[in-house]
This record gives C-alpha cells, sequence and structure tokens, in this order.
C-alpha cells in the first residue's frame, strides 16, 4: 500500500508528544492545554488533535476530523496550481543599427510571442564602440514599443546594463481570457467576370424582288 506523504507531515493524536499544546478549532477559544486533555477534548468531540504548527510555542493543534483535514489542504493547494500561470520570456535581440528589413522580422516574431501570451526581452546589443549609439539603441526600441501598443505594453523603459540596454513587453490580456487572434493574411480572390457570348443579330428577311442567279437564303 503506497503511503500518503501528505499524512507524513503532521503528527496526529498519540503522535504529539509535547508536554502541551495551543488548541484552536471551529467554535474553540484558542487556549494552552495540556496534550493529555487535549487529545480528550477531540474525543470527546468525535475529531482529531492534529499538529499545524509544531515549531510554534507551544505547538499549535487544531481539533478537526484529519481526513477532512487532508482533503482541505489537498483541495487549496490544487486551486493555488490552479491560478498560478506559466509566463515564457521571448528574447529578441536588435543591433544599434538594425535595418529596415530585420527589423520588420523580428517585429512579426514579437507579434506572435506576445500573441501567445509571451512576455517579449527586447534588446539592444553594443559591441565594441557601437556603444557611442546608445541613444539610437533607445530609440529603436521605444518604436518597438510603439509599434507593438496593440499587442503588448511596456512593462520597463529601456534602461543599459552593461553592453544591453533592456526593455520588457507583457502581453494585454484579452477579454474572455483567450489568446489574442493573429491577423489573417490570406485575402480573397475575387472570382473573375463571366465573359457573355456575343449575341447574333436576327437575319432579316429579304422581301425585295429576286434576281435570277442569286440565293437569299444563305
Amino acid at each position: 500500500m503506497k503511503k500518503d506523504d501528505k499524512k507524513q507531515q503532521y503528527r496526529v493524536n498519540e503522535q504529539i508528544r509535547v508536554r502541551e499544546v495551543r488548541i484552536v478549532g471551529d467554535g474553540i477559544e484558542s487556549t494552552v492545554l495540556p496534550t493529555y486533555k487535549a487529545i480528550q477534548m477531540a474525543e470527546q468531540r468525535g475529531v482529531d488533535l492534529v499538529e499545524i504548527s509544531p515549531n510554534a510555542e507551544p505547538p499549535v493543534c487544531r481539533l478537526i476530523d484529519y481526513s477532512k483535514f487532508i482533503y482541505q489542504q489537498k483541495k487549496k493547494q490544487k486551486e493555488m496550481k490552479a491560478k498560478q500561470t506559466v509566463v515564457n520570456v521571448k528574447e529578441i535581440r536588435f543591433g544599434p543599427q538594425t535595418d529596415d528589413h530585420d527589423y520588420n522580422f523580428k517585429l512579426k516574431h514579437a507579434i506572435g510571442f506576445l500573441s501567445d501570451g509571451d512576455k517579449v526581452k527586447a534588446y539592444v546589443f553594443f559591441k565594441g564602440r557601437s556603444i557611442l549609439f546608445k541613444e539610437q539603441g533607445e530609440v529603436l526600441l521605444l518604436r518597438f514599443a510603439a509599434d507593438l501598443e496593440e499587442y503588448g505594453k511596456v512593462e520597463s523603459m529601456p534602461t543599459l546594463e552593461g553592453k544591453r540596454m533592456i526593455m520588457f513587453i507583457a502581453p494585454k490580456k484579452v477579454a474572455g481570457g483567450g489568446k489574442r487572434p493573429t491577423e489573417s493574411t490570406e485575402r480573397t480572390v475575387p472570382e473573375a467576370p463571366v465573359k457573355k457570348a456575343p449575341q447574333q443579330k436576327a437575319r432579316k428577311e429579304y422581301t425585295g424582288p429576286k434576281v435570277e442567279g442569286e440565293d437569299f437564303d444563305d
């Protein structure tokens, strides 16, 4: 039989071997009692004496059904875990003199990251004497933030750390809790107009006098 690791974290009833404890519980005024009396009180109420704060002076024990106590602890941990959101940080690196083609390529990636709920760490790396262009790097990052305004918000303004000027952009929350939809690049091609066949004019019947040798029915 597999042991419940959770049960090993708490001492219960006779497992509590200190001389006295402070008891708490529903409808119970916090008070200090000899441990044996606290156990007797728990038995009278049909519950357990559970040690919840062993390092307190004296240790704190709760009068509660042990199975219910374990269930509440597991439920609380499950709720806390559900509330935790894992946010990935994606890095995008620029040079101080990044050209438009490279800039637009990285902008497209940043839009994808933010739409997926990831945080973007954009930075300009200054190599050697390029540190002289730090103002240019700051302008580039601010332009980057402005172009991403629809998808994310600036969490920290550009800051120079060593040879890097760093800026963080967090994704904007979408109403309804879903992911932000990415823009579709698909275009609908209009149907080619159908050409109508030229209408033939109705032949008019010749009603004039016929000349011998001529056939007007062809």
